[in-house]
């Protein structure tokens, strides 16, 4: 009696990876979207930690937080320099982008925030 191919299973890995490959590719891609927001914290949060820097000794504070970002996070940014008596406090407000830095943004942003402690200018 000759095999039925009913009963032959020869192809099935092949059909259920193919079947499995949009859920790969989905999880794929929102992995590297939790990569690209968590970038966009770290890039915050040094930049602020910078501008706070440069502006507690009297430099310009903006320059500072936005020399600090890469160019597709740079095109979006918010610097904002509060001078305080004793601290000086620096805000930097970025866009997150989806999937691509430079294309299109998500419609909230991510803000990093940091001080420092104000420098006396003068010498002896």
């Amino acid at each position: 009696m000759a095999p039925s191919y009913r009963d032959d299973d020869r192809g099935q890995v092949a059909v259920e990876f193919l079947g499995m490959v949009p859920l790969i590719l989905l999880t794929l891609v929102l992995l590297w979207q939790c990569v690209l927001v968590g970038y966009t914290y770290t890039l915050a949060g040094n930049a602020a930690d910078e501008a706070a820097r440069a502006g507690a000794v009297g430099d310009d504070c903006g320059e500072a937080g936005m020399r600090h970002l890469d160019g597709a996070w740079e095109a979006g940014a918010n610097v904002r320099c509060e001078p305080g008596t004793d601290l000086f406090h620096a805000r930097v407000r970025l866009q997150v982008p989806v999937l691509f830095p430079g294309a299109v943004s998500f419609p909230f942003s991510v803000t990093g925030e940091a001080g420092a402690v104000q420098e006396e200018r003068g010498g002896p």
